[in-house]
């Protein structure tokens, strides 16, 4: 039981600090993509505990898998499209007009 509530605490923790890096460090699109990869990694595992815990199915990890490496996908082309037009990742680099 200890371990159960142990590994909860732990993915709870990997989500906090994953929002912790996506707030404070805004300049960089790498840094802000990252962040947003390990929150997408600790929901993962958080999903994957609740549905060991009841006993299900683990067929909505692989679509949950699937959709992650999609916006991981789209996250780097953005990423790339950015340095190609701007020579940088910086945001202050680029306005919105």
């Amino acid at each position: 039981m200890m371990m159960i509530i142990g590994n909860w605490i732990f993915v709870f923790i990997m989500y906090l600090v994953g929002n912790l890096i996506f707030v404070s460090k805004r300049k960089h699109l790498l840094i802000v993509l990252l962040s947003l990869e390990f929150i997408v990694l600790s929901i993962f595992f958080l999903l994957l505990l609740y549905l060991m815990f009841m006993e299900n199915s683990m067929y909505m990890l692989m679509v949950f898998l699937v959709f992650s490496v999609c916006e991981g996908a789209l996250g780097l082309s953005i990423l790339v499209s950015m340095i190609r037009t701007h020579g940088n990742d910086y945001f202050q680099s680029f306005s919105l007009l």
